[in-house]
Order: structure tokens, then C-alpha cells, then sequence
């Protein structure tokens, strides 16, 4: 009975030693996949009794790693890193320096304003770069930094119209604002900012003018804007040619949000270490007495068990129904989450495309205007008004028309000159002109001239009719770069109001007479 005795308390001693070995292992090993300063928070456990009913005093967890950065920054897209380099630093950077030194507050905030504006275009652009193309309700939303930065600039504008000295810098950089539109612009975002240019152009040479003898300061701020401008087409002419470019082989919007926001990513160079392993489970109560005994543990012994049930294994899996299966259907692989429940592809009605959003709506709906300041009556931003009468116009004013669309505007009495610039189908009746009625991207325009002028200036402009008087038949009407205009004469002998409508002519011949080019127009008879 004693040699019995000794031998199984013998048996019990080695069995502790054997477990005390084997957890000091496992505890030297989850040391191994700790920080330096977190090694040594796992201690070797130590054996308490060398009883029968003695248990190993469990490992405690080692403590989580501290938060460090989750994944190496991405890798920057080269079209971001061309936009630092050729927009921000290359033009928007001097602009802003050279605006400082001006002393107008509101020009200084607003051009803040603009500075925004690019660095919310690039937040864009590098998602873009980094993303794969979301669907169109949430690219509406990364749109909405773009839409405010925009409506601010209006805004500053707006409120200061009683800074006389300065308006027409604020209205030059109003303008400009809607050039970010163009990441709605598909597939020629290009012309777009073009077209952003010329408007802009109309102030700035406000500005030039009135600042030429004052300050040359002013000139080079009105070419440091437009420059801007113009780096900006020829950025996308180069990068995002047919539109906004994103990255085909990028991350969902989703995940690029949530590793943005500082949610845990995976890293970039790999698959993380492997976790330690977990401490030795405590040993489970004895079942009482009268009690089912427990269910057998899992483990890989349960996987082998499961593999061995042969073609049994998948009875328990559940049908994938067609519209579930993300390889065929491109919407499910874009949201990257696939429904609970979908209705089947025939049940389903077909939806219409979304139409893209246009920089108008961007840019939002600008107030109109119809004001005299100083000698210059400004027209702008009517819609659908018909007729709006200018009376006792003076020799000394001129009568700005800009933005206007679907209008008839009446002017009465003898101006100075007339400008149209960036109106739509807008009719202007004019009496007299001392020297010229200017037309700058005006598609669909009409002007009569009841009286005289001695020049007409068409450039940018499509589908156009002019109608003379007789007393203006010594008219001289130079055009660029437009198209469909049509010049309706008076018929000799005819009672008032019977004209003869002529074409100006597009096709041009070009010779080389004595070294010198001599062009002449192309007649088609028939």
C-alpha cells in the first residue's frame, strides 16, 4: 500500500513538471511576438502544491499592442503629384503671395477661399486616384466640398458690391470658381475650363484697364489668375483627358473612407505576424451528479470528423441564388457588400441610368442684376425676362450684358458701346452705338440696330442673326471663330421691315501671292 502510495504521488510530481515545462514554453513563446517594452509582462506560472487536485495558475493575455500607424501610407497617385507640382506650387501658390500684398481684405479672403477651393479638388483627385468609381449618388457627396467652396466665393462677392474699388477683382475671381466643375465633364473637360477662362477674362480686363496707369501690380495679378486657369486645362488635358480618372484597380469608396477616418488596415507589406498563442483553457467543473455528460470538444480532431463525411458535408450549405453572385452582377461588385435578399433579376424593373450632375449645378443659381454704377449699366444673370427696357442710355455709358439667357433686352437711346458676353439665346434691339457692339460666346443671339454703328464684333459665337438698318449699311462686322451667322440687309424699295437674309462665310482661301499669304472668301454658287 505504501509503495503504491509513493508511486502515484512519483506519477503526479512528474505529470506537474511536465504540464510546468510545457506552459513555460508557451509563455516564452507569446513573449517572442511582443514589444521590447511589453516583454516580461508574461511570467513563467509556478507550481503551488504538489497535490492531486493542484491546477497550473493560467497565463495571463499579453497586453495589445500599442496603436501604431496600421499600414504604410499609400503610395500617391502621379496625377495628384503632378497637380502639387504644376497647379499648387507652380501657379496658386504665387497668386495667393501676390494677393497679400493687396489692401483690400475682401480680395485677400476671398482668394482664401480659392485656395480651399484647389485643396478640396485635390482631396478628390486623390481619391480618385486611390478608388475605384463609385455610383453616382455618392459621388454627388464627394462633391459637396466643391459646391460650398464655390457658393463661398459667390458669396464674397456679393457682399461687397458697395467696395467700388475693388468689385471688379471680385467678380474676376467669381468667375473663375466654377473651373473646378470639371470634374463632371465628360468626355471633354478640357474646353470647359476654357470657357471658365473667357468669362473670367471679361472682369480681368476690367481690372487691367482700370489699374494700367495706377499700379501694374493689378495686371500681373489679373495674368497670375488666368495663368492659373489655363495650367489647370492643360493639367487635365494631360491626366483626366475624357473625364475625371479613377483607379481601376483601387480600393471601394468604403474602405478608402473608414482607412482615412484611422480604422486598422491591413498593411501594405504583407500579412501581419502570426497572434500568440492563446493560454491553456482552465479545466472544466465536474459534471454534477445525474447531469448529460458534455458534448465532445472541437478542434482539427471535429475537422477530420466532418471531412470524412464525404459528399454529406455540403447538405447544410444554402443555395446562392444568380442575383447573389457578385462575378455577375458589376453592381454588387461596386457596392462590395451583397444584400441579404434580392429580387430576382426578372422581377426586377430596369432602372435608368443616372445622369451625371453638371458644373451648374455646382455652381448653383448666381441672383440677377440690373444696375447702373457709374457710367456702366450691368446686365446680368436674366432669365426669361421679355422685354427688359434700358431707357436714356447716354453717350458717355456703356451697357454690359453677361450670363443672361432666353431675354429680349431693349436699349434706348445712343451708348457708348454694348458688350454681350456668355449669353444664350438673348435678343438685344439697339438704337445707336458711337463705337461697337461687341458678341463673346453668345450662342443663339439676335441683334438689331435701328440707327447706326460703325463696328460689330463677333468671337466664339454660334448661330447668330443681325439685322440692319439703312442707315447702317457702312458697318463694318469682323468675326473669329464662329459660325451660322446670318446678316439680314434692308430691301431697296421695300416698305420697312422686308430684309434679305445673307450668310457670313466660313470657308476661307489661302494663297501665297509675292511671299506674302492673300486670303480671300469661298463662294458656293447653287
Amino acid at each position: 500500500m505504501a509503495s503504491g502510495g509513493l508511486h502515484s504521488l512519483a506519477t503526479i510530481i512528474k505529470r506537474l513538471e511536465a504540464t510546468t515545462s510545457r506552459l513555460e514554453d508557451l509563455a516564452s513563446l507569446a513573449t517572442s511576438y511582443l514589444p521590447p517594452s511589453a516583454q516580461g509582462a508574461v511570467a513563467a506560472p509556478s507550481v503551488t502544491s504538489h497535490s492531486s487536485n493542484a491546477e497550473p495558475t493560467p497565463v495571463p493575455p499579453p497586453p495589445p499592442p500599442p496603436q501604431a500607424a496600421a499600414a504604410a501610407p499609400a503610395e500617391t497617385p502621379r496625377s495628384v503629384i503632378a497637380f502639387d507640382e504644376q497647379i499648387v506650387e507652380g501657379k496658386l501658390k504665387p497668386f495667393v503671395e501676390l494677393t497679400k500684398s493687396f489692401a483690400s481684405p475682401s480680395v485677400v479672403e476671398q482668394v482664401g477661399l480659392v485656395e480651399q477651393e484647389f485643396k478640396d479638388l485635390r482631396e478628390l483627385l486623390l481619391v480618385a486616384g486611390s478608388c475605384k468609381q463609385p455610383d453616382q449618388s455618392e459621388f454627388e457627396k464627394l462633391l459637396g466640398p466643391l459646391q460650398k467652396d464655390i457658393e463661398a466665393i459667390t458669396r464674397a462677392k456679393e457682399a461687397n458690391r458697395k467696395d467700388r474699388e475693388w468689385f471688379n477683382h471680385l467678380s474676376t475671381i467669381a468667375e473663375g470658381a466654377p473651373c473646378v466643375g470639371w470634374v463632371t465633364i465628360s468626355p471633354k473637360p478640357g474646353p470647359f475650363v476654357s470657357e471658365i477662362k473667357d468669362s473670367t477674362q471679361f472682369y480681368g480686363n476690367r481690372v487691367i484697364k482700370e489699374f494700367k496707369e495706377k499700379d501694374p501690380k493689378h495686371a500681373e495679378w489679373v495674368k497670375g489668375y488666368l495663368s492659373l486657369l489655363e495650367e489647370l486645362k492643360k493639367y487635365i488635358m494631360e491626366h483626366h483627358t475624357t473625364g475625371l480618372k479613377w483607379n481601376s484597380n483601387g480600393i471601394p469608396l468604403a474602405q478608402y473612407k473608414a482607412t482615412s477616418s484611422g480604422a486598422p488596415a491591413a498593411p501594405a507589406g504583407g500579412a501581419p505576424p502570426p497572434p500568440p498563442p492563446p493560454p491553456p483553457p482552465a479545466a472544466p467543473p465536474p459534471p454534477a451528479a445525474g447531469a448529460p455528460a458534455p458534448a465532445a470538444a472541437g478542434g482539427i480532431t471535429a475537422v477530420f470528423e466532418q471531412l470524412n463525411r464525404g459528399e454529406e458535408i455540403t447538405k447544410g450549405l444554402r443555395k446562392v441564388d444568380k442575383s447573389q453572385m457578385t462575378h455577375k452582377n458589376p453592381a454588387l461588385r461596386a457596392g462590395g457588400v451583397v444584400p441579404a435578399t434580392t429580387p430576382s433579376a426578372s422581377s426586377a424593373p430596369a432602372k435608368r441610368p443616372v445622369k451625371p450632375s453638371k458644373p451648374q449645378a455646382l455652381a448653383g443659381k448666381k441672383p440677377a442684376k440690373f444696375a447702373l454704377e457709374g457710367n456702366k449699366w450691368l446686365i446680368e444673370y436674366q432669365e426669361n425676362v421679355s422685354p427688359l427696357t434700358v431707357d436714356n442710355v447716354e453717350l458717355s455709358q456703356t451697357v454690359n450684358l453677361y450670363g443672361c439667357k432666353n431675354s429680349t433686352i431693349v436699349i434706348k437711346g445712343k451708348a457708348n458701346a454694348v458688350t454681350l458676353v456668355n449669353c444664350s439665346k438673348t435678343s438685344v434691339l439697339v438704337e445707336s452705338v458711337i463705337s461697337s457692339v461687341s458678341v463673346t460666346n453668345s450662342p443663339s443671339f439676335a441683334l438689331q440696330i435701328t440707327g447706326k454703328a460703325p463696328t460689330i464684333q463677333l468671337d466664339s459665337t454660334d448661330s447668330g442673326q443681325i439685322y440692319l438698318s439703312k442707315d447702317c449699311l457702312d458697318v463694318e462686322i469682323t468675326t473669329a471663330k464662329c459660325s451660322s451667322i446670318n446678316i439680314s440687309l434692308p430691301v431697296e424699295g421695300e416698305e420697312e421691315g422686308v430684309f434679305n437674309e445673307q450668310p457670313v462665310p466660313e470657308m476661307f482661301r489661302t494663297t501665297i501671292v509675292d511671299g506674302k499669304l492673300v486670303t480671300t472668301a469661298v463662294e458656293h454658287a447653287g
